[in-house]
């Protein structure tokens, strides 16, 4: 049933203009009829990246939370609501806050052109304005130069995490270009974290830290991270911390660990936040382990997990995070959006599976024909098969092997309407 919220929502995407142009002029139009609330924000960790922006932020959530203290958070995108990505000092915004901030800055709007993600990011940054936190935590959407979480002119710190190819019809069609939109986050004088990159991506962000006289707090250079006997390692100059692994999985999760602990040593947060951000950090369809609903009554002995990953990336780091788990006969329920590197994202993950049932995202007009992917996996050297849904997949794996791992991917968008409809 459509909440107050879906409808002010749904009235928002006819605003959006027919072909997105990344630009900053409609956002500090509208700023500015509401009274510029990005200027009274509480401190302000701005983060960009292609890869582990998300996780990182669940990490510096973890540990200022685990201070003892509040953060908002503004990620995107949501998968089951669009609550989920507006955190007001540690809970999600409700429903009657939710329609009041959208309605306010659609009649501020006053019917001018302007994307969906630029309204409901300044509807956010609306309701982070009114709420008492300690700091507010804000996820980048697209590239960083011209994204419209852009406009905070002095955050109290800025993070890029791993930059790799991706949204080339944006951002630019090599990974030097692509680093060079996510270090339009970087502020004259404000630290920045930066977490190891590909040398060309390194190059150029490292250069406009520089001529912003930004201070670099750099992976490798000023911080180190390593996994060691299952735990993890951090040095700084400060000195050294064993801590145990993260709650996220993956050894991708170590660097971004990594990135959240020089952040929140930098703010001078104190030792209760490290261990925190390490263990208490939770962030959906990131190798999320399914508990409950109608997916797990159907398979009461097999091993389910989701994982919304979508380039290549990804890719690898969801193979790496398979050879931490116990040996057992893996499936994969794969449906991808058409814009995505489907090849990329397959190959790494070749080796460990035995099957790979593709289905159409429900729903999502961008999909990629279960057949289509069916052909993509096959072609990369994949058992595959297309399926009419989800549960038939699950079906036709549990034939053959009823207590399988089965693993849900390739989409956040797929990863959206298992949490919604099966969880």
């Amino acid at each position: 049933m459509n909440t107050g919220s879906d409808v002010i929502l749904e009235r928002m995407m006819a605003l959006h203009p027919k072909i997105i142009d990344l630009t900053l002029d409609r956002v500090w139009k509208l700023l500015d009829a509401l009274g510029n609330p990005q200027d009274k924000l509480p401190p302000v960790i701005h983060i960009a990246g292609t890869n582990g922006k998300g996780s990182t932020l669940a990490m510096f959530r973890a540990g200022i939370e685990g201070a003892g203290l509040k953060a908002h958070a503004y990620t995107s995108p949501h998968l089951a609501r669009f609550h989920e990505r507006i955190r007001l000092a540690g809970e999600l915004i409700s429903e009657p806050h939710l329609t009041e901030v959208l309605n306010e800055c659609y009649d501020a709007n006053n019917g001018d052109t302007i994307t969906y993600f630029e309204i409901t990011t300044v509807a956010g940054l609306l309701a982070m304005s009114r709420t008492p936190a300690d700091y507010t935590l804000l996820e980048v959407g697209l590239g960083g130069r011209l994204d419209a979480t852009n406009v905070i002119n002095k955050p109290a710190l800025t993070v890029i995490t791993p930059v790799s190819f991706d949204h080339p019809q944006f951002l630019g069609d090599t990974v030097a270009k692509i680093a060079s939109e996510k270090a339009g986050i970087i502020k004259r004088g404000v630290p920045l974290v930066l977490s190891g990159q590909p040398e060309d991506a390194a190059e150029v962000i490292e250069a406009k830290a520089a001529s912003l006289g930004a201070p670099l707090i750099a992976q490798g250079q000023h911080w180190h991270v390593s996994e060691e006997r299952g735990r993890l390692v951090y040095q700084d100059e400060t000195g050294l911390l064993d801590l145990p692994p993260p709650s996220l999985m993956g050894a991708h999760q170590f660097q971004n660990a990594g990135a959240a602990l020089a952040g929140l040593r930098h703010l001078g947060l104190p030792e209760s936040s490290y261990e925190a951000a390490v263990t208490r950090a939770t962030w959906p369809a990131r190798m999320q382990k399914l508990a409950q609903g109608p997916l797990i009554d159907a398979a009461p002995e097999a091993e389910l997990w989701l994982d919304g990953g979508h380039n290549a990336a990804c890719g690898a780091t969801l193979a790496e995070s398979l050879t931490r788990l116990p040996k057992r006969p893996t499936y994969m329920i794969c449906g991808m959006l058409n814009t995505k590197d489907i090849a990329g994202y397959l190959a790494p993950v070749v080796p460990h599976i035995k099957a790979l049932h593709a289905v159409s995202i429900p729903g999502e007009a961008n999909t990629l024909p279960a057949e289509t992917t069916a052909a993509a996996a096959t072609e990369a050297g994949m058992s595959a098969h297309a399926a009419d849904s989800v549960m038939s997949a699950l079906h036709d794996i549990l034939r053959d092997a009823p207590q399988a791992r089965i693993l849900i991917c390739g989409s956040l968008y797929l990863a959206g309407h298992i949490l919604r409809e099966h969880s």
